[in-house]
């Protein structure tokens, strides 16, 4: 997968680079608002000790940030497992409980053991990581099923180092019949890097896209769906975290199958906040 990895991050970065040129990508911004683009959660599972990752980091990264697809708002999520952690390195961002979150994917993908880096779109594909073509294509398929609406609003100021939100979700569009869909409230660090001492990527200077910081479940909408749902959910931040640079996702994912059938996120700043 190393190999396939830095292959396939440079076969990104020059179809990334054509499709700038040809115009596909750099949509005027008349056009951009006459496009609605549909929500797609894009997690990458990584560590900073697989040499394999980083090719992969900057993809998640480029998506992010350059938002290359007309037809997707991507939200994307980094979440640091631990099963590299003693391997030379401990990565500072790792947590088992993104070590389960991918582990709950592997019977639903049908892909064996979890490995890295691997990427998730929606909850319904996943593939070696720094695959940008593959990426490209679960992205604009996703992209192609229209999600309920989320909306997060009334947000008070960040203060004493907590954030309190509205959230709503809609009646969901495409929900499975007894498989709950659980609301999930994630909060995201972008900024993050770290200079690595061992294993590895040792000597490395790692770059990070949104990191995974908190993920809460906050409730269930009801009925197979039909209910809609709303909280008021308020959040504990921890003090080392970047306020300026952190996210609120929100997304509603099925227990058992770990469809995503909506989403949303928004910026946090001191006393305010942005949307996207």
């Amino acid at each position: 997968m190393r190999s396939v990895g830095v292959v396939t991050s440079v076969l990104f970065a020059t179809f990334l680079a054509s499709e700038l040129k040809t115009g596909l990508v750099a949509q005027t911004q008349s056009s951009q608002a006459a496009v609605a683009r549909e929500p797609v959660v894009v997690e990458l599972f990584t560590s900073e000790g697989c040499s394999s990752c980083p090719p992969a980091d900057a993809l998640l990264a480029a998506l992010d940030t350059r938002q290359p697809f007309g037809s997707a708002e991507i939200i994307a999520i980094e979440e640091h497992v631990t099963y590299w952690d003693e391997q030379g390195w401990k990565d500072p961002f790792s947590s088992s409980s993104w070590t389960t979150r991918q582990y709950d994917y592997a019977g639903p993908l049908h892909n064996g053991n979890p490995y890295t880096p691997q990427m998730v779109v929606d909850g319904t594909a996943g593939f070696v990581g720094s695959g940008g073509i593959k990426a490209r294509q679960e992205i604009e398929k996703a992209a192609a099923t229209r999600k309920a609406k989320v909306e997060i609003s009334e947000v008070s100021p960040v203060q004493n180092n907590s954030v309190a939100f509205k959230i709503s979700v809609e009646k969901l569009l495409n929900a499975a019949p007894r498989d709950p869909a659980e609301v999930i409230l994630a909060i995201t660090e972008s900024g993050l890097h770290s200079s690595v001492k061992a294993g590895e990527n040792v000597g490395k200077e790692l770059q990070h896209s949104p990191v995974l910081r908190e993920l809460i479940v906050i409730g269930v909408v009801g009925k197979n769906g039909q209910e809609g749902f709303a909280a008021q959910p308020v959040v504990r931040l921890d003090s080392k975290w970047n306020v300026g640079n952190l996210r609120a996702v929100v997304f509603v994912q099925e227990r058992k199958s770990r469809h995503i059938l909506a989403a949303a996120a928004v910026r946090l700043t001191q006393g305010d906040m942005a949307s996207r």
